[in-house]
């Protein structure tokens, strides 16, 4: 009994118990991936993620189902629909992607989209073990591998630090030195003078951690000159 089960789920043609198989399994890996994203506040997921993985995977049985029953051909020609789930995934990807004020979040969850689209599309062909361990790298990357940037402190984040000060500046130095000494790198500087008030209004472009204290670094910057107001932007404001 179980021999024929293994048999059906294996067989290279479509049948009713292989299609089921592959559709719960595919939703298996998709709600695995999508708990991911969902933990870390994303839009998309345990729901978009298991659809995207059971939408492939329908994709491919079909795209193998047809040339079988209709042009019989044993093997069929999978790569017809499978390619267009490629191509079109990609509007599900860049809807995941939002542009906000200069920063743009959900590149990760737009390329995990595209990733489990791809696993659906191995487990309707029949890799099964490929698409598990696809998966379980998949979380791993999402998940140990952002710990490990954590840790080394990989790259940084462009920030904006916008600055009023009741006076017109004509010395950066002691600005620079400030945010030196709480490690943030100062990448470029704008300056609006408005000499009627008098007041400077600073947009220092930075590179900085996560790990930064802002709150510190803030109160030392309004010590230099007596800022009126500081904020963190990621766009640049004049």
């Amino acid at each position: 009994m179980i021999h024929d089960l293994l048999a059906q789920i294996n067989s290279i043609e479509v049948t009713t118990v292989s299609s089921v198989f592959k559709l719960l399994l595919s939703l298996i890996l998709g709600c695995c991936v999508g708990f991911e994203r969902k933990r870390k506040g994303q839009t998309a997921g345990l729901r978009t993620f298991a659809l995207i993985s059971m939408g492939a995977t329908l994709a491919m049985i079909l795209s193998i189902y047809v040339p079988q029953e209709y042009m019989g051909l044993k093997n069929g020609d999978p790569g017809r629909i499978a390619a267009q789930v490629i191509t079109g995934i990609g509007f599900l990807g860049a809807g995941a992607i939002i542009q906000s004020k200069g920063s743009v979040r959900g590149l990760t969850t737009a390329a995990g989209i595209w990733m489990v689209a791809t696993i659906g599309l191995a487990v309707g062909v029949g890799l099964y073990i490929v698409a598990v361990v696809a998966t379980a790298l998949i979380i791993f990357i999402l998940m140990f591998l952002e710990q490990i940037e954590h840790k080394v402190r990989l790259g940084g984040e462009m920030r904006i630090i916008r600055m009023k000060v009741p006076a017109i500046v004509t010395d950066i130095e002691p600005y620079r030195q400030c945010l030196k000494n709480h490690r943030v790198n100062l990448v470029d500087i704008y300056v609006e003078y408005d000499y009627s008030e008098p007041t400077t209004r600073l947009n220092l472009v930075t590179l900085s951690r996560e790990t930064v204290d802002f709150i510190t670094l803030f109160t030392d910057l309004q010590s230099i000159g007596q800022a009126t107001t500081i904020s963190l932007a990621n766009q640049v404001t004049i």
